[in-house]
């Protein structure tokens, strides 16, 4: 049975535009306090309807790659049953289909175990909602 739990909610500012913003920063600084050497899961949800988390390179274009496959894949154009909001929202709203809103990875020694290119990342298509909230769960 796990010794600890602890929480701590990111409020962010995403802007007007689509954005795949890096959290990794963020929840090494989370694990700094909340793991202190320990083995465990740390989790990363986002509580909405319009985002998700990635787990990718971030930097050398993958980032950029994402949201266009997303493009290909949503496309903001009025197919949506979905209306409300920037025409084409309706995408917005199936986006948690393909990119979870949730992650749980692995923490060793209280740090993040990803790999060499790896970064922890909220994926927000949403242009009508710049606030976001993003929880940090450490479990350990």
């Amino acid at each position: 049975m796990a010794d600890s739990f602890t929480t701590h909610v990111l409020h962010l500012t995403t802007g007007s535009s689509e954005t795949v913003t890096d959290l990794t920063h963020d929840c090494e600084q989370f694990l700094s306090r909340a793991a202190v050497g320990r083995d465990g899961l740390l989790n990363v949800f986002v509580p909405h309807a319009t985002a998700g988390i990635a787990v990718l390179e971030t930097g050398a274009g993958s980032d950029d790659d994402l949201l266009a496959t997303l493009h290909t894949l949503l496309p903001a154009d009025n197919r949506w049953q979905h209306r409300h909001g920037t025409p084409g929202h309706g995408r917005d709203h199936v986006l948690p289909a393909l990119v979870p809103p949730h992650a749980t990875l692995p923490v060793i020694a209280g740090r993040l175990e990803l790999g060499t290119w790896q970064s922890v990342c909220l994926v927000d298509t949403n242009v009508d909602n710049a606030s976001r909230q993003v929880r940090l769960s450490f479990l350990g």
